[in-house]
């Protein structure tokens, strides 16, 4: 892979503030989704191949940490500064439940049932809210140690897992006994934890580490040194064989899973890196800064993807040139100014 390769992303303007969180949609029927979660109090979705606004979701008080979406992409969830967790319909905008907190709510997650709705925050406090009894109490789980950074769902349900802000360390939880099951120990605060797509290995970034864990047995898989602080990984969701991650040093830097040798590097932030997330596909990759914007990233082929690409090639695969991409980017910029009338489509008035 020639490293000097320039990558063109999508750039997706609109958040006037940092970018704290991305979520990408499984592919349903109508394609797959981008939810973007930012400081300025707004969460907003985007076609996820083309990174094209759909609609914002107005209704929070303060910065918005934690965005996630249900597996048909019908509902969002927000996690918030202003101490709610609000539920969402994803096609009005509107606000279905808000689930008030005694603190900043920083994380949240949909079960894969979609039935549950997982929080996290300053109260270190785990709670899941029933959505089919929103009204009834939450069940809240054992006290966490610390104040909850991230969580989510695996094992069909059966198992949470949660790491805190201010401690090392991804704490896994028997969701039936409430009780913490295994530690995954790190020596710094893990800022990213995913489950990756096939349920084989969860994803964590701790300070300048990343690291792969069986998800299944728990032990570490590979532990592979950054270049410098990384706020969040991801794992190539069809192959495997490769990652991305990003932090301080404002650039998005993929990976080979095997070996940890750099592929590419790409450049483009005009501030850290706080969020990477792969598209569930992994043609493309989503990265979120402090720079307000969002990137989108065509993930580059490498010799192993092209021999095992089927004959009808990789699923919702896009080629796009760097023409298309400079209208797509003249693009956001008009809808960004004519945004405002278009807002009524998604948006919660």
């Amino acid at each position: 892979m020639d490293k000097k390769k320039l990558t063109i992303p999508l750039v997706c303007h609109g958040h006037s503030r940092p970018v704290v969180d991305l979520f990408y949609s499984p592919i349903t029927p109508d394609g797959f989704f981008l939810i973007s979660a930012s400081k300025d109090s707004s969460p907003m979705l985007r076609n996820g191949e083309t990174g094209d606004w759909i609609g914002t979701f107005e209704g929070h008080k303060g910065a918005v940490w934690s965005c996630c979406l249900d597996t048909n992409a019908l509902r969002a969830a927000t996690g918030s500064a202003d101490f709610s967790a609000k539920v969402w319909d994803a096609l009005t905008g509107d606000v279905l439940h808000s689930f008030e907190h005694k603190h900043i709510v920083r994380a949240c997650a949909f079960s894969e049932d979609a039935h549950l709705l997982l929080t996290g925050g300053v109260e270190k406090v785990l709670r899941i809210y029933d959505l089919n009894r929103p009204d009834a109490s939450p069940t809240e789980v054992e006290k966490s140690p610390g104040s909850v950074r991230t969580v989510a769902w695996f094992h069909t349900d059966q198992t949470i897992l949660s790491s805190c802000s201010d401690m090392g360390g991804v704490r896994l939880w028997d969701v039936r006994s409430g009780k913490i099951v295994q530690t995954l120990e790190t020596k710094s605060s893990v800022t990213s934890a995913e489950v990756s797509q096939d349920g084989r290995y969860i994803t964590t970034a701790d300070g300048s580490t990343v690291k792969f864990w069986d998800a299944n047995h728990f032990g570490l898989v590979k532990s592979y040194n950054m270049p410098c602080t990384m706020e969040s990984a991801s794992l190539e969701p069809k192959y495997g064989n490769k990652f991305i991650a990003g932090g301080e040093d404002m650039w998005v830097h993929v990976f080979d899973f095997n070996t940890g040798e750099e592929i590419a590097c790409n450049k483009g932030h005009h501030g850290p890196v706080h969020c990477v997330r792969f598209s569930p596909g992994g043609e493309s990759y989503a990265s979120g800064s402090e720079d307000g914007t969002i990137r989108i990233w065509q993930t580059p082929l490498t010799n192993e993807d092209t021999e095992a690409l089927p004959a009808n090639g990789s699923t919702g695969t896009v080629t796009v040139t760097a023409d298309e991409v400079s209208q797509k980017i003249e693009g956001f910029h008009i809808s960004d100014e004519g945004k405002s009338g278009e807002k009524k489509e998604g948006g919660n008035e």
